[in-house]
């Protein structure tokens, strides 16, 4: 059961998303032959204030 977990921030509209489950998913059974049954796609979407990079908080 192959499961991809992609951290984003907040932002992706609906559409967006199901090409990325699609696309991934797609990638994902032409690479490794796996059912596509199989694929397990998470989408979470993050606040600014919750995303921290060189020591700072993305949203100061």
């Amino acid at each position: 059961m192959p499961v991809i977990i992609l951290k984003q921030k907040k932002g992706l509209s609906v559409e967006q998303k199901r090409r990325i489950v699609r696309e991934f998913t797609e990638t994902l059974v032409s690479t490794t032959g796996v059912n596509k049954e199989l694929v397990t796609i998470l989408i979470e979407e993050l606040a600014l204030e919750d995303i921290g990079k060189a020591g700072k908080l993305r949203c100061d």
